[in-house]
C-alpha cells in the first residue's frame, strides 16, 4: 500500500468512527450555514439587514459588509479613510449604524440611497475606542467607548454629546429596552449602567458577583436586562420593575460568556468562548442547551437574530454564519 493510499484509508476510517460515535453531531453541524467573506475581512458584530441580508462590521479591513444568504454574495461599503468599525446595529429604514473606532465616529449607511453619513466624536474627547450602539425611545442613538465614555447622537440636529462613565474605563455593550430606556455594560468596571436619557447621567447597578466582567447586555420583552459576564462565566438578569438580580453559571468547566442576545420568544442566547459553543437558555425552565460550533476557535462576538435564525460573526475563521433554530 502506498503512502497516499494509507492516508486515504486513515481519513476514511476516522470519518467512519466519527460518524459512528456521534450520529447527532453531523445533524447539529448542518444547522450552521457558513458564508465565506472576502479575504482579510474580520467580522466583529452582525445585525439583520434588508431582504434577509446580514450586515457585519469589518474591523480589520474597514467598512460595512452585507451578506446575501440566498446567493452567498458579499457586498462591501466603504465608510471612510481609516475605518475600523466594532459594532453594527439596524435602525429605521434598515439603515446600518456603526461604531467606527478607526474614524472615532458614528457612521450610518442608508441602503435605499446608498448614502454614508459620519457623526464625529468631539475632537476634545480624544480617542474613545468606540464599541456598540443602541436607540432610545426618542429615536436618538447612544454609544459606548471603552476608554471610559458613553454618548449620544441627536438625530434631529446631528449633535454628538459625550459623558464620562462613572468608573472610568470599560463601557462595552449597550441596549435599548422596549420602553426606550438605555443600559450599558462595563467590562473593566464590572457593572451595568442605566442612562437617564434626559440628563445623560448614568446610575451604577452592581451585579451580585463582584468582578464578573459584564461585557454585553440585551433587553427582553419585559424590559429585563440580560448580562453576559465574561470573567465569571455567568449570565445574569436585572429586573428594573423590582430592582432584583438573578444569575446562572453556564455549563462546562471554563465558560466565557462573551455576548448575549434575546430572541422574539424571550429565549436567551449566549456566545461561550470557553466551550466554543452557542448556548441557549430558557428563563422559564432555567435550563441550558448547548450547540457546539462546527469550527474550532470560532470566537463568536456580538450575536443577533431574526425569527428562526441566530446570526453569528465568527471572528476566528473570519466567516459569518446562520444557526437555524
Amino acid at each position: 500500500m502506498t503512502q497516499s493510499m494509507r492516508t486515504a484509508s486513515a481519513v476514511a476510517i476516522a470519518l467512519a468512527l466519527l460518524a459512528g460515535a456521534a450520529p447527532g453531531a453531523a445533524a447539529e453541524a448542518a444547522r450552521f450555514q457558513a458564508f465565506t467573506l472576502p479575504a482579510g475581512d474580520y467580522p466583529h458584530d452582525v445585525s439583520p439587514g434588508p431582504n434577509g441580508t446580514i450586515y457585519y462590521a469589518d474591523q480589520r479591513r474597514g467598512g460595512l459588509g452585507i451578506v446575501d444568504p440566498k446567493t452567498g454574495k458579499v457586498e462591501k461599503v466603504a465608510l471612510g479613510p481609516g475605518s475600523s468599525p466594532h459594532g453594527v446595529i439596524t435602525g429605521p429604514g434598515d439603515t446600518a449604524w456603526l461604531t467606527d473606532g478607526g474614524q472615532n465616529a458614528i457612521v450610518s449607511y442608508d441602503p435605499a440611497t446608498k448614502k454614508v453619513t459620519i457623526y464625529r466624536i468631539p475632537e476634545d474627547t480624544g480617542y474613545t475606542n468606540l464599541n456598540t450602539a443602541a436607540f432610545d425611545r426618542k429615536g436618538d442613538i447612544w454609544f459606548t467607548g471603552q476608554t471610559g465614555i458613553y454618548g449620544k447622537v441627536d438625530l434631529k440636529t446631528g449633535k454628538v454629546s459625550v459623558w464620562s462613565s462613572p468608573k472610568g474605563r470599560g463601557p462595552y455593550g449597550i441596549t435599548g429596552t422596549k420602553n426606550g430606556d438605555v443600559y450599558y455594560a462595563s467590562l473593566a468596571g464590572s457593572y451595568v449602567g442605566r442612562i437617564n436619557i434626559e440628563t445623560g447621567e448614568a446610575t451604577v447597578l452592581e451585579p451580585p458577583t463582584k468582578g464578573q466582567g459584564a461585557r454585553r447586555v440585551w433587553a427582553d420583552s419585559k424590559d429585563r436586562i440580560w448580562v453576559s459576564e465574561w470573567i465569571s462565566g455567568q449570565i445574569s438578569v436585572y429586573d428594573p420593575a423590582n430592582w432584583t438580580w438573578k444569575q446562572w453559571k453556564l455549563p462546562g468547566s471554563g465558560p466565557k460568556a462573551y455576548a448575549v442576545y434575546v430572541d422574539e420568544q424571550d429565549k436567551v442566547w449566549i456566545a461561550d468562548w470557553g466551550g466554543n459553543a452557542l448556548v441557549k437558555f430558557d428563563p422559564v425552565t432555567e435550563k441550558f442547551e448547548v450547540f457546539p460550533l462546527p469550527r474550532e476557535n470560532a470566537n463568536v462576538r456580538q450575536i443577533h437574530g431574526r425569527p428562526g435564525e441566530i446570526l453569528l460573526p465568527e471572528s476566528g475563521p473570519r466567516i459569518v454564519s446562520i444557526f437555524k433554530k
